[in-house]
C-alpha cells in the first residue's frame, strides 16, 4: 500500500540532490585530466582517448535518456531510479582497480547508463511531483545544485587527485547515500488515490507507450538549440584546468580551487535566472549567449591567470542562466502521459552538445594554434546564437499568441 503525501522539501531534495551524479562524472576528475593524460601518453590517440574518461557518459546519456524516458512512462519511475543509483555506485568505483584504458573506458559506459537512468527519472518526478512556478523553481534548483556540487567536486577533486588519479574514483560511491534519500522521502500512489493529483502519479506505473500527444515540433526546437547551448554550457567545467596548466600552474589542488571559484558564476547566473525567467525565452536567450561569448573571448585572449579566471566567471554566468531557461521551456510543453520520452529526449539534446564540447574545443585547438584560440573560436559561435534566440523569441510569441 503506498503512501499519499503532498511534496515537501525534503522530496523535492531528494530529487534535486540526484542531478549532482551526472555532474560528478565529468567535474570531479577534471582537475587530475593533465595526470591521466600523462598516465597514458603511450596510448595511441590518447589526445581524444583520455578526455573520453570524462565526456564517455555524457554520450551515452545522449544515446540513452529517450530509451530511459520510455522505460519511465511505461514502467513508472522510483523503482528504475533506485536500480540506477546501486549501479552508478558499482561501476562509477571501477576504475579504483583497472590498470588498462579500454577496461576504465567500458566502465565508464555503465556510468553513463546509470546516469541516464538517474538523469530522466530524477527530472521527470520533479515534472510529476510539482507545478506551476513550484515546478519552475525545483527545476532551476536543479542548476543551483549541480553548480554548488560543482564547487564541491571540483575541490574534492582537487584534493584526492594529490595521492594519484585513482583516488577521486572513491566519491562515486556517494550514490548509495541518493538511493536511501529516494528510498525513505518518495513513494508510490495506491491505486485507488491515482487520480488526485499529478503530485500522487509520479511513481506510478502509466503502462503508456503512446505518441499522441507528443510535442514534435516544438521539442524539436528546442532540443536544437539545446546541443547548440550546451556545447558551451561545461568547457569551463571540463577545459579550464587545461587552460590553466597551459598559464604555468601545476597543482591539481590549485587547479581545483581557483576553477571551483570561477564556477561561482553558474549559482549567480541561477539566481538571476529566478529573477528574470519571465521576460520571455527570446531574450533571456540573448542575454545568456551574449554574456557567454564575452566571457569564451576574454579566456582566449588574455594572458594571465587572473584574466582567464574572469573570463570563465562570466562564462559560467551565462551558463547558469542558459541551462534553467531551456530546461523549464522544456518541461512547459510535456504533459503527464509523454513526460519522460520528452524529458529523456531533451536530455539527450543537451547530453549531445556536452560530447561534442570538448571534441570541438580540440578540434579548433589543433587546426587554430592551440587552447586559447579555441576558446576565442567559440566565443564567436556563441555570438552567433543571437540568430538563434531571436528564432526562439518568434516561435514563443507565435505559440502564446495562439
Amino acid at each position: 500500500m503506498g503512501r499519499q503525501h503532498e511534496p515537501g522539501v525534503m522530496t523535492g531534495i531528494a530529487l534535486l540532490l540526484p542531478i549532482t551524479l551526472t555532474t560528478m562524472a565529468i567535474v570531479l576528475l577534471a582537475p587530475v585530466l593533465p595526470q591521466l593524460m600523462a598516465e597514458f601518453a603511450d596510448v595511441p590517440g590518447h589526445e581524444y582517448l583520455v578526455p573520453m574518461v570524462l565526456t564517455l557518459p555524457s554520450l551515452c546519456v545522449a544515446v540513452l535518456c529517450p530509451f530511459a524516458g520510455m522505460l519511465g512512462d511505461y514502467f513508472g519511475r522510483r523503482q528504475l531510479l533506485l536500480a540506477s543509483f546501486v549501479l552508478y555506485a558499482v561501476v562509477g568505483v571501477a576504475p579504483l582497480f583497472l590498470t588498462d584504458l579500454v577496461h576504465i573506458l567500458i566502465s565508464r559506459i555503465g556510468v553513463g547508463v546509470a546516469e541516464a537512468m538517474i538523469y530522466v527519472l530524477s527530472t521527470t518526478m520533479i515534472g510529476d511531483y510539482y507545478e506551476g512556478e513550484r515546478r519552475d523553481r525545483w527545476l532551476a534548483g536543479q542548476t543551483a545544485f549541480a553548480s554548488v556540487s560543482a564547487l564541491v567536486f571540483f575541490n574534492i577533486g582537487g584534493l584526492l587527485g594529490e595521492a594519484g588519479w585513482r583516488t577521486p574514483f572513491i566519491v562515486y560511491a556517494s550514490a548509495l547515500v541518493m538511493f536511501a534519500l529516494v528510498l525513505k522521502f518518495t513513494w508510490e500512489p495506491s491505486g485507488d488515490k491515482a487520480e488526485i493529483a499529478d503530485a500522487t502519479k509520479a511513481s506510478a506505473a502509466p503502462h503508456n507507450l503512446s505518441w499522441a500527444m507528443f510535442p514534435w515540433g516544438n521539442l524539436a526546437l528546442i532540443a536544437g538549440i539545446t546541443v547548440y547551448g550546451s556545447i558551451f554550457f561545461y568547457t569551463v567545467q571540463i577545459q579550464a584546468s587545461a587552460g590553466l596548466a597551459e598559464l604555468g600552474l601545476s597543482s591539481a589542488a590549485r587547479i581545483g580551487f581557483l576553477t571551483s571559484l570561477a564556477s561561482l558564476g553558474v549559482p549567480l547566473g541561477t539566481f538571476i535566472y529566478s529573477r528574470l525567467g519571465r521576460i520571455g525565452v527570446g531574450k533571456l536567450l540573448l542575454a545568456e549567449f551574449g554574456i557567454l561569448s564575452i566571457g569564451f573571448l576574454l579566456m582566449g585572449r588574455t594572458g594571465s591567470v587572473p584574466g582567464f579566471l574572469a573570463g570563465c566567471f562570466i562564462n559560467q554566468l551565462g551558463a547558469g542562466m542558459l541551462l534553467p531557461t531551456l530546461l523549464v521551456w522544456s518541461m512547459s510543453i510535456l504533459p503527464f502521459e509523454v513526460r519522460g520520452r520528452g524529458t529523456g529526449f531533451w536530455q539527450s539534446s543537451f547530453a549531445l552538445g556536452q560530447w561534442l564540447s570538448p571534441l570541438a574545443v580540440t578540434f579548433f585547438a589543433l587546426h587554430l594554434g592551440g587552447l586559447m584560440k579555441s576558446f576565442e573560436m567559440l566565443g564567436y559561435m556563441a555570438a552567433a546564437g543571437f540568430v538563434v534566440a531571436l528564432v526562439a523569441g518568434r516561435k514563443t510569441a507565435v505559440a502564446a499568441n495562439a
